[in-house]
């Protein structure tokens, strides 16, 4: 079941909305009860054999917080830590095996030359989200941040259905005291109007604007598999135009989740801001997807040594990130190579600051036209990625960026 689609606008919504105030009225657990057995029917509208796996994703992940907590409270955080190890490593596990094992097995294959197979794996809907969101809440637990543990909220937490497609990822500190409060359970027509009024807009972006912008997507991308070599306005046009459908697609589902949340009176956190207004690559990256590049931050980026160490450590840490966010985008060598790109834009970022710290000590105010040119700078950049990032195999990047260049004509 899609936000867009008839089913979830004119009966799953509404339903919902429906009986949860109404459950508000007589006991608040009761709501927050039945807004975690929605969200489940809501997930398995998909398929309904991955509702076992989340479920059972959600038991242990509370099981191994609530002991993480209590072996940090008793003082024995070897035990604590201990588990914190043990349940992030089974989480990336179950994570790694549905996303990536067939990827890896290609892999193997084509370099041992053999022809192993374990049949074809179909992707659980939003895994990468409960996954990384449930890893949220076990650091939080090791750290004394979560303060919190009802399982019915942390089941509602995890599966709460306007963040399981699309995100944002969230901060068990950030959503479990809402659902505590008094007043989420009544309605408020302030939220219920701005919420409807949020989900139309994403609504918009997501149908009329990325939709329509797909059908010209595919074509030009597609060039390069059926052995044509794109002109330079070919090339250019494909790219902007995916550009274009990638952002509405995903500010589109940002805004519906915001929405969606605040009609039931939960505000999500911001995970969209505008981000081709960026002038450097490090602010664009803090403008898209905003809750992956602070959980990729605290808790890939920081614990790699973050900025803390060497600049030659900090920039490995850069490129080390953004490899495995571009992994986390899918399993592909298309995607790793994203990745590797923007993590080595990211290091000459830093290195470009570090310079003008060193030797510009003064800061003085941009001009005019400095602003302009750096986001148009920042946006061309963003653009090379994008050639890379929707290409279907890793030679497609080859004939598509010197197409760019007019390489093959104009």
């Amino acid at each position: 079941m899609l936000f867009n689609s008839y089913p979830f606008i004119f009966v799953y919504l509404p339903l919902t909305l429906l009986v949860f105030f109404a459950l508000g009225r007589v006991n608040h657990k009761l709501a927050a009860g039945w807004l975690a057995a929605a969200s489940l029917f809501f997930y398995g509208w998909w398929d309904a054999r991955y509702v076992v796996l989340l479920l059972t994703s959600c038991l242990f992940n509370y099981a191994l917080g609530i002991g993480i907590a209590r072996a940090r409270h008793a003082g024995d955080l070897r035990r604590g830590k201990g588990l914190l190890v043990f349940a992030v490593v089974t989480d990336l596990l179950l994570l790694g095996y549905f996303k990536y094992a067939n990827f890896f097995l290609s892999n193997v294959n084509a370099l041992l030359g053999t022809s192993t197979f374990i049949g074809e794996i179909v992707l659980p809907l939003g895994i990468s989200f409960f996954t990384f969101t449930q890893i949220a809440f076990l650091v939080d637990a090791w750290q004394g941040k979560a303060q919190e543990y009802s399982f019915v909220h942390y089941g509602l937490f995890v599966t709460y259905f306007p963040h399981l497609i699309a995100g944002p990822i969230l901060h068990h500190r950030e959503m479990m005291p809402q659902f505590a409060r008094a007043e989420t359970y009544r309605p408020h027509f302030e939220n219920l109007a701005a919420g409807l009024t949020v989900f139309i807009i994403g609504l918009v972006k997501k149908v009329i604007l990325a939709d329509g912008i797909a059908p010209y997507v595919g074509p030009l991308y597609g060039l390069p598999q059926a052995g044509v070599e794109p002109t330079f306005f070919e090339a250019w046009g494909g790219v902007l135009a995916y550009s274009l459908q990638l952002y509405f697609d995903f500010s589109g589902y940002c805004d519906m989740a915001i929405g969606l949340s605040l009609m039931f009176g939960v505000r999500l956190p911001l995970n969209f801001h505008s981000p081709y207004k960026a002038a450097n690559i490090s602010e664009l990256w803090q403008r898209w997807h905003m809750t992956l590049s602070r959980f990729l931050r605290d808790y890939l980026f920081i614990p790699l040594g973050g900025h803390r160490k060497s600049a030659i450590r900090r920039y490995f840490s850069l490129v080390a990130t953004m490899v495995l966010c571009g992994l986390w985008h899918g399993a592909g060598w298309t995607y790793v190579l994203f990745g590797a790109l923007h993590g080595a834009y990211l290091a000459v970022n830093q290195a470009w600051r570090m310079l003008r710290k060193r030797h510009f000590r003064r800061r003085s105010s941009p001009s005019w036209w400095g602003r302009p040119l750096a986001v148009l700078l920042t946006f061309t950049a963003w653009l090379v990625g994008l050639a890379i990032f929707r290409s279907e195999e890793l030679a497609d990047p080859a004939v598509m960026l010197p197409a760019m260049s007019g390489s093959f004509g104009f």
